[in-house]
């Protein structure tokens, strides 16, 4: 049986500049627009990575006008946590946070471990394979989850 998509999802992380933008525009390249995808974390208080941009682009997947956002901002475009069918939290902080705000609206949470490649290498090339490996991590788990790639 081929798992359903759902209709929307948000992804959330620390601080909306690595992992979710990442898991944001990886999933609207792989399954294009059956879903809504929206990104946010805990805090929003860092400018999307330079690395991300960079990983992103190289499968054609361009970050280059993400704003981060916190979950308080997320009212701002419209959303809310319960508009979502299905909250994907990368980090622990963010499944603590959705979890507790999920509590009084019935919203599916899944948790995804993905690793923070911030950090991490000793130069541009180390780095970059860190970021590379983060969004193969996630491109992983939603093929997994989802299902072959709408392409």
């Amino acid at each position: 049986m081929m798992p359903s998509l759902p209709h929307s999802v948000l992804f959330c992380c620390d601080h909306n500049a690595t992992r979710s933008p990442m898991a944001e525009g990886v999933m609207k390249k792989l399954y294009g627009r059956e879903v809504y995808v929206q990104s946010a974390g805990v805090k929003s208080d860092l400018e999307i990575d330079g690395f991300t941009i960079a990983v992103c682009h190289e499968i054609g997947v361009d970050l280059t006008r993400h704003r981060s956002r916190d979950f308080n901002e997320l009212s701002d475009f419209g959303d809310s946590l319960e508009s979502f069918d299905l909250v994907i939290a990368l980090t622990p902080a963010s499944r603590a946070m959705v979890e507790e705000m999920s509590r009084l609206h019935h919203v599916p949470v899944e948790f995804w471990p993905i690793t923070d490649p911030t950090g991490a290498g000793e130069n541009r090339e180390a780095r970059l394979a860190a970021y590379r490996a983060t969004r193969e991590q996630i491109r992983r788990h939603m093929i997994e989850r989802f299902g072959p790639p709408k392409e």
